[in-house]
């Protein structure tokens, strides 16, 4: 039977890289896995791919009951493919929070608090002992850098830059210009609807009692994307009100000086003032230092909906 891999809706460069070198390794160790994606290929994902002359998986469009799978880069339920309460999950590798995970029958399940999930299958290719081809370690290296960017976020650890050091040498690239690169590809938003700008890396979370949803976009002007902000709040709340949302968090990251402007709706959005300790004008503030959905807004909302 073949065993689908795959990681969140909305896909990132790691969901995407994570999916297909974990279908790799898991090809060279015997056994039939496929990768797949639960959404559109980004401007930096395919800047990676384009690089390295990968193809991107196919789109899942529909889980079937019982299907065998295989989960990166996520394990909460609502972030993941329709339908995968019934679908047979057999494993999972991720570097977040677990929360809303349940499995009738055991797994295997490896959660790591480092940077990147690619991290983790970095270790597991040398665990193995199976050869890292140019490819596959130039999209392990093209993950670390988006989640890590250009490890500069609060989520990287030691071992993501050992990684990526390592990864950038079987790549046959240099870290900082390959890095710079596809960043910026990533950053080009002009042809951006209001819409792909909320939902292009958006995520859901469940805080206490509530559903709050938090979309994340890196760029280099952040006035450019607040020029259209009265569009933007109308969309939100289009999301709020279709989804019963308590909160909608859109945080625009800056990645040339590592921080974010955010704009916060939903009855909610107290939580984001007291969290941060900040003045909410005109319903954004600007967080310094924050570049980290994970590690720095997740947590600190969390605990500002579980006081």
């Amino acid at each position: 039977m073949v065993k689908l891999v795959f990681g969140h809706k909305n896909p990132d460069t790691d969901t995407i890289c994570s999916a297909l070198v974990y279908a790799d390794l898991k090809g060279k160790l015997g056994e039939t896995v496929e990768a797949r994606r639960l959404g559109e290929v980004s401007k930096e994902t395919q800047y990676a791919l384009d690089y390295f002359k990968v193809d991107a998986p196919a789109l899942l469009e529909k889980l079937e009951d019982g299907t065998e799978v295989v989960l990166v880069d996520h394990n909460e339920f609502q972030q993941s493919a329709d339908n995968i309460e019934n679908a047979k999950v057999v494993e999972v590798v991720d570097h977040h929070r677990i929360a809303n995970f349940e499995t009738k029958e055991p797994l295997y399940f490896r959660a790591e608090p480092v940077g990147c999930t690619a991290t983790i299958l970095h270790k597991m290719y040398n665990e193995n002992n199976v050869e890292l081809s140019k490819e596959m370690a130039g999209l392990l290296l093209s993950a670390i850098i988006s989640d890590s960017l250009l490890l500069k976020s609060p989520t990287c650890t030691d071992e993501d830059v050992s990684a990526a050091r390592v990864l950038a040498e079987i790549a046959g690239v240099n870290l900082e210009t390959y890095g710079l690169n596809m960043l910026k590809a990533g950053a080009d938003l002009s042809d951006k609807s209001i819409v792909d700008l909320l939902t292009m890396d958006a995520k859901e979370f469940t805080m206490g009692d509530e559903k709050v949803e938090i979309a994340q976009i890196n760029t280099v002007d952040l006035n450019a994307i607040y020029e259209q902000q009265e569009e933007i709040e109308t969309e939100i709340q289009n999301i709020i009100e279709k989804k019963d949302l308590d909160l909608f968090l859109f945080v625009v990251t800056d990645i040339l000086n590592n921080d974010s402007e955010v704009l916060a709706l939903g009855s909610g959005q107290a939580n984001v003032a007291t969290g941060f300790n900040v003045e909410l004008e005109n319903n954004r503030a600007l967080l310094k230092g924050v570049v980290s959905r994970k590690k720095q807004i997740v947590t600190t909302l969390t605990d500002e909906y579980t006081k």
